[in-house]
């Protein structure tokens, strides 16, 4: 499922904006500002994010900028009463995808994001390259050639998570709330155990390595 990251300070469009994506199959994450948006980023996976500007803490500008200067290509919707020229131009300069005035219309956003994802292909793909490996998320397989291995969901998921952001280290809990969920009875092991199996199921891969960080948890290395 593709997850939405809504960045919004304006409660009840808040709740509009989750109720009319959420019917229109998307999962959605909340956040009021960016300093919320950047903690939501560093434990779950997010495929798009619709923000506002104009929020307390860190603005949508200040998050945009930051997000690109960390290499985050997600696709970003810019939602704000700011309607001139130049209010729009910093906020492509700064790396928005796509810009939408308030009041908005609610129809129009769904068909944006769905533009959005389309032509970042999470969509129609859904998949990560990492030399001639190719991970499809839809159908949990490890492809390389005419060579394929299917994973059981959890493992897949960790692999997918760490090569999406290669050379970024994972804390345990992190992974654990982002693949088991926050309210999982499952402890920090769990992390290692699968950690260990992808490993000895993925040892004749020299495209990419799984790097324990001593102390922190773990990281990818892409290889080629």
């Amino acid at each position: 499922m593709v997850n939405i990251l809504v960045v919004e300070d304006d409660k009840n469009l808040s709740k509009l904006m989750t109720a009319v994506l959420k019917q229109n199959g998307y999962n959605v994450l909340n956040a009021a500002d960016g300093m919320q948006a950047l903690d939501i980023l560093d434990t779950s996976h997010v495929d798009l994010i619709i923000s506002d500007i104009m929020m307390p803490n860190m603005d949508g500008y200040e998050l945009t900028d930051q997000l690109r200067q960390s290499n985050y290509n997600l696709p970003i919707l810019m939602v704000t009463a700011k309607e001139s020229f130049e209010d729009k131009k910093k906020g492509f300069i700064l790396g928005t995808d796509d810009y939408m005035v308030k009041p908005i219309d609610i129809d129009e956003m769904i068909l944006r994001v769905a533009a959005l994802l389309r032509r970042s292909r999470i969509i129609n793909e859904n998949r990560l390259t990492v030399g001639e490996v190719v991970l499809d998320y839809d159908a949990l397989t490890i492809n390389r050639g005419t060579d394929s291995i299917q994973l059981p969901k959890k493992e897949f998921y960790l692999l997918f998570k760490l090569l999406s952001y290669p050379k970024k280290i994972f804390t345990r809990q992190q992974l654990m709330n982002e693949i088991w969920g926050m309210d999982a009875e499952a402890d920090e092991r769990t992390v290692d155990v699968h950690i260990k199996r992808l490993r000895e199921k993925l040892a004749d891969f020299p495209e990419f390595d799984i790097v324990t960080v001593r102390g922190l948890g773990y990281k990818a290395e892409r290889l080629i």
